[in-house]
């Protein structure tokens, strides 16, 4: 069994080896498609996920030894339907003050009064979207970044492909507002194996969000499929992602 360490070890020595490539294959997507520069503040979209904390983790160590410098913040959307346990309140605040990332919990209700009593993994995204870009008008920020993974590009891809008859995904840079907000999706590139290895190695605080699709989404389900065909072609997921032909902004 894989001995666990602290992620303290990843903060305060040497980066190891197996972190070193996660973060350099996260800043290989973000040089592809310039989603930082000097100057820059980000505010990280923080689920509490494996994702989201790794995404962290990789953007505030590679500002080590980068010739550019940024501000990273971090917002937890909590869900008062459906809160995150007390205790990760501190583990976590206690997890970004590590890695100098400001850092705030927003309590917002899941199901607004203007869902009129719906709710799906669709309405959920644009609630959280909404109550982010609020949050960045109120603070003057311009750019979000997500954790967003090469396997979520995949399955986007599938969904949109296999159920609305539409070759599209989501984007690795994507603006809004006529570039008010830029969206970034640093890990675009990124395998979800790599950073569940990451996270298991060290020890993340990850705190599990309630979701009551979790287990029946259409993700969850294509999943499986995915794997499938990496065993028939184990580039799969590349091939997929290179297939949309997203414009470098080098």
């Amino acid at each position: 069994m894989m001995e666990t360490i602290s992620w303290r070890t990843l903060v305060e020595e040497k980066t190891p080896a197996a972190a070193m490539r996660f973060i350099k294959k996260t800043g290989k997507g973000i040089n592809t498609y310039s989603m930082i520069r000097d100057g820059d503040t980000i505010l990280l979209s923080v689920s509490g996920g494996k994702d989201s904390l790794a995404l962290a983790l990789a953007l505030s160590l590679r500002r080590r030894w980068l010739p550019i410098d940024y501000t990273l913040k971090a917002v937890l959307i909590n869900w008062i339907e459906h809160p995150i346990p007390e205790a990760y309140r501190s583990k976590l605040g206690e997890y970004f003050c590590a890695l100098d990332i400001d850092f705030t919990i927003l309590d917002e209700h899941q199901y607004p009064d203007s869902f009129g009593g719906q709710f799906n993994c669709y309405l959920c995204s644009r609630n959280r979207r909404r109550i982010l870009f609020e949050y960045c008008e109120r603070e003057g920020i311009s750019v979000i970044a997500m954790g967003h993974h090469l396997d979520d590009l995949v399955e986007t891809s599938l969904m949109n492909l296999c159920f609305r008859a539409n070759f599209a995904t989501m984007q690795p840079v994507q603006t809004f507002f006529g570039g008010k907000i830029t969206i970034i999706r640093p890990m675009i590139e990124v395998r979800e194996s790599m950073i569940c290895n990451l996270v298991a190695r060290y020890d993340l605080p990850i705190v599990k969000p309630v979701c009551p699709f979790d287990e029946t989404n259409i993700r969850s389900r294509l999943k499986p499929i995915i794997r499938e065909l990496s065993h028939i072609d184990k580039l799969t997921r590349e091939h997929i992602y290179h297939a949309h032909q997203f414009d470098a902004r080098m």
